[in-house]
């Protein structure tokens, strides 16, 4: 299969939320390493879908954004699932970016809407592969990394919502900027974050 590689490099950048040199993410990094870039992505796909706890199957009250403040925290949201996720692949070398979602809250057909994130890891086999660390903790969830078959947690079901197709190779700022002023989940249960895309 002959796919054109695009430029990596600000899929392998580190940046504020995405802080993989940070001495806690980096050690973890290290620990998930596989033989290959591939093997590699499994390994931190796995511990964080399976480690970190998505703050509303737990009723979690943190509310972390960074990589290094979700790992310390041990929940987050999807949003935070993957920013950690991508710092881990991007330790190892692995070129990863961020995708996004909009979707009805709770699954009802009106909104409110919330925006999930999941994320893109460049595989030289196949190219941009989406995989969704959300975790299965939920009934009816089956994230899985089988690359050349998607296991994403939400099907678009409803008006309103969408997959955005881009891949991006930082995070959103209106999501940044979202979760850094909500702050707890208790104020994200109030007014669930409905980010735009940049510009």
């Amino acid at each position: 299969m002959n796919i054109s590689q695009p430029d990596l490099g600000p899929f392998l950048a580190a940046s504020e939320a995405i802080d993989f040199r940070q001495t806690d993410v980096a050690e973890l990094a290290r620990g998930l390493a596989g033989a290959t870039p591939r093997a590699s992505a499994q390994r931190c796909f796995d511990w964080v879908r399976d480690r970190i706890e998505h703050s509303v199957d737990f009723k979690r009250e943190e509310l972390p954004c960074s990589a290094a403040d979700t790992l310390a925290a041990g929940t987050g949201l999807c949003l935070a699932k993957s920013h950690l996720l991508v710092a881990l692949l991007r330790a190892n070398g692995v070129a990863a970016g961020f995708c996004y979602q909009r979707l009805t809250q709770g699954g009802r057909p009106t909104g409110p809407h919330c925006t999930h994130g999941f994320v893109a890891v460049w595989l030289e086999e196949g190219g941009w592969y989406r995989c969704d660390p959300r975790g299965n903790s939920k009934p009816g969830m089956d994230c899985q990394f089988t690359p050349g078959v998607e296991n994403l947690a939400y099907p678009v079901r409803h008006e309103g919502e969408c997959i955005h197709p881009e891949v991006w190779a930082q995070p959103w700022p209106s999501v940044l900027e979202g979760m850094r002023t909500l702050g707890t989940m208790a104020r994200y249960r109030l007014a669930p974050l409905d980010a735009a895309p940049p510009e």
